[in-house]
């Protein structure tokens, strides 16, 4: 039996928190690093010189993940033609960041023929030999912030929270404030939380419905904080997340057990999870079950793609969703559509969305532009409501997707608990206009 728990349409609050997976290190066999004059290399920077003990071999196998300390010598090939030093070296290291390489770059980390450059922006050219050491990434640490939070649930032990669109989920360079993460810390009378040293997308990149890795709080980064009630270790964590444009419900874990718990009810798919979203379009048919894996685009590395058929990359996982259209909107140049996952990857709704051909309106990385949601909905559009058409079109500042509910088992009362949670005023805003122009309820068999 479902406990049903429902919140109100404001949502003026909401937090969470997750590190990222690390990205994929550099292989000698990647296609994009060709040249036989290429080297890289790790450098090590214990003071000793051994690599033999344990911890030695674990701290080098972290850094491969994250890049700390690899060192690239290169000559650029006449077929490199006019490029940024940034560019470049992004190209010849396989699953780097710019933003990493960039800061590797102002820190003095690069020479080009042996003279150190600082500018990101320097134009290589043929013959030019580039020395780089990518820079030590520097823990990151997330101090409390009093930011409202819609508190859906809460009890000891897990957190059920609201999150508005445009808010991220955790501290990355370039958000260091202001995230669900800093939101929680306060909520929660937490200190601090240090991130261990991995490699954090940015917040275009940012995951959703990722599997997490706890962090650490306090001062030291290898301390537990201990909780002045109880005494037991508080290491609370996010079980999934939501992406920046995304609105809905997210659950955190408020200690150890518990994030253990939800973590292993994500892995076995037991979790429910009930997405809204508008669509550029109707698919067809108009209801259906998508199992194509998801990946990394190789041409564009803050997007995901739906990969199918020969061209399945390693990297790609498995991913299935479910979907069907509840409403038939302006002619058919849009659709309400119900989606309920059954595996959690990054974009995974809006990769297969673009799939499907019906990427959501107003994502613009996936291909739902305001140019395309015009030419889907003009023609169907009588003249004289032209101008609120383009009115309502220039307002889409995020995709439009929204979890709409939750359900788990209660990782200490072992009850099945369900939450509810109607779309926010913007996507409200977009679906009462898109009506006004035409729908059409679309009923299935159960």
């Amino acid at each position: 039996m479902l406990s049903p728990y429902t919140c109100s349409t404001s949502l003026a609050k909401s937090f969470l928190f997750q590190s990222s997976p690390p990205l994929s290190c550099f292989s000698p066999r990647n296609p994009r690093t060709p040249s036989s004059a290429l080297r890289i290399c790790f450098v090590a920077s214990s003071s000793s010189g051994s690599t033999n003990s344990d911890e030695d071999q674990e701290d080098l196998a972290g850094r491969r993940a994250n890049f700390g300390g690899l060192q690239l010598e290169d000559t650029v090939s006449i077929n490199s033609g006019k490029l940024r030093l940034d560019s470049w070296i992004s190209s010849r290291i396989g699953g780097i960041s710019r933003a990493r390489v960039q800061s590797s770059i102002r820190s003095g980390l690069v020479t080009v023929n042996g003279r150190v450059v600082d500018k990101v922006s320097h134009n290589v050219k043929t013959g030019d030999k580039v020395n780089c050491t990518i820079s030590e990434l520097q823990p990151l640490r997330a101090v409390p912030e009093d930011i409202p939070l819609d508190i859906v649930f809460e009890d000891e032990h897990v957190l059920v929270v609201n999150k508005p669109a445009h808010m991220v989920v955790h501290p990355a360079p370039g958000n260091a404030t202001g995230t669900l993460v800093n939101g929680v810390l306060h909520h929660c009378s937490l200190p601090l939380v240090a991130f261990s040293n991995e490699e954090f997308l940015s917040e275009a990149e940012d995951n959703s419905d990722a599997e997490l890795s706890s962090f650490s709080t306090g001062e030291n980064p290898n301390d537990g904080l201990y909780s002045r009630r109880s005494g037991a270790s508080i290491r609370p964590g996010i079980v999934h997340r939501l992406d920046k444009g995304t609105s809905g419900l997210l659950v955190v874990a408020k200690d150890e057990h518990s994030h253990a718990h939800l973590s292993e009810q994500f892995k076995l798919h037991t979790i429910q999870r009930l997405y809204v979203s508008l669509t550029s379009g109707v698919p067809s048919p108009m209801a259906g079950r998508v199992e194509v894996p998801i990946g990394r685009d190789l041409n564009n590395r803050i997007r995901m793609a739906a990969i199918s058929g020969s061209n399945i990359s390693r990297q790609a996982r498995h991913a299935a969703s479910r979907y069907k259209v509840i409403e038939i909107l302006a002619g058919g140049g849009s659709a309400l559509v119900e989606w309920r996952l059954e595996t959690g990857r990054t974009h995974q709704i809006r990769a297969h969305a673009k799939y499907l051909g019906i990427p959501l309106l107003g994502d613009e990385v996936y291909g739902g532009t305001k140019s395309m949601a015009l030419s889907l909905l003009r023609p169907r559009t009588p003249p004289s409501r032209h101008g609120q058409l383009l009115q309502l079109v220039s307002q889409l500042e995020r995709h439009c997707l929204h979890a709409l509910a939750l359900g788990f088992m209660h990782p200490h009362t072992m009850e099945n608990v369900y939450f509810q949670c109607p779309p926010p005023a913007d996507f409200a805003e977009i679906l009462g206009q898109l009506r006004k122009i035409s729908t059409v309820k679309h009923s299935f068999e159960e």
